[in-house]
């Protein structure tokens, strides 16, 4: 409600959620492109491309995840529950993506932001569309910037085993492509925030965070890996000035 600090305990569930369900999505990421991140310099080194570990080893920690995942989502409402069970068909369906799309990184931001719709509908026991598509629309495209960086780390080894990316899909026109997804991301933000009628201080927030992405755009140097990995794990900063903004915006209200 307006005025009051978020649910602390809703805040922890949804923390150790993001790390399970995302960890899950890992998890089957590598079991099925173990054969081919042993082709790719950067992720050889995973455990099961590696051998370290065995896919039946994968497969009982996947379980893991899932479980203690499953123990979390029962302590929501049935609306919630139903709704989180159905992002276990994205989890489980992203992986195989770059085999048959050129957009794996839509994908994923399809599957990442499911959190969105879920984290209104855990307080409020429905979604209203106003608020809530704007701001997973604003998280798909935020994933189409830093995971499209990201891709540019393993272009060409993508090439040579086969694999597709944005990467791949927007060559030397990437920047351009994520300047748009960028500017789509900043727009809806600040849609989604209008709605939810958050108060003034949401907006410098937001500005804040428009300047670390333009930054990132502008700056990153995608012939160097590791400067594509610093700039995508700058995004902690996006992150954390657009989670800042909405704490802020709705104590004001």
């Amino acid at each position: 409600m307006p005025g009051d600090l978020p649910d602390l305990k809703m805040l922890a569930l949804f923390g150790c959620g993001a790390v399970l369900l995302r960890g899950a999505g890992c998890t089957v990421n590598d079991l099925l492109d173990r054969d081919i991140d042993n082709k790719v310099e950067r992720t050889r080194s995973r455990p099961f491309a590696s051998g370290v570990l065995t896919p039946l080893q994968g497969v009982g920690f996947l379980g893991i995840q899932l479980l203690l995942g499953l123990g979390i989502l029962l302590q929501l409402n049935n609306y919630s529950r139903i709704l989180g069970a159905s992002s276990l068909v994205l989890v489980f369906s992203y992986p195989l993506m770059k085999r048959f799309t050129f957009w794996p990184q839509a994908y994923l931001g399809l599957t990442f932001n499911w959190g969105a719709l879920l984290g209104w509908a855990a307080i409020k026991e429905s979604i209203d569309p106003a608020i809530i598509l704007p701001l997973y629309t604003a998280g798909i495209c935020w994933t189409l910037v830093y995971d499209t960086i990201y891709a540019h780390q393993d272009k060409e080894d993508d090439l040579k085993v086969g694999v597709k990316s944005t990467a791949l899909r927007f060559g030397d026109l990437t920047k351009y492509w994520i300047s748009g997804f960028g500017a789509a991301c900043v727009g809806s933000l600040a849609l989604s925030g209008y709605n939810a009628d958050l108060g003034w201080p949401y907006y410098p927030f937001i500005a804040a965070a428009a300047a670390q992405l333009a930054w990132q755009v502008s700056t990153v140097d995608l012939s160097s890996r590791s400067d594509c990995n610093k700039k995508f794990v700058s995004n902690k900063w996006f992150g954390a000035l657009v989670f800042s903004g909405i704490l802020f915006g709705r104590l004001v209200s």
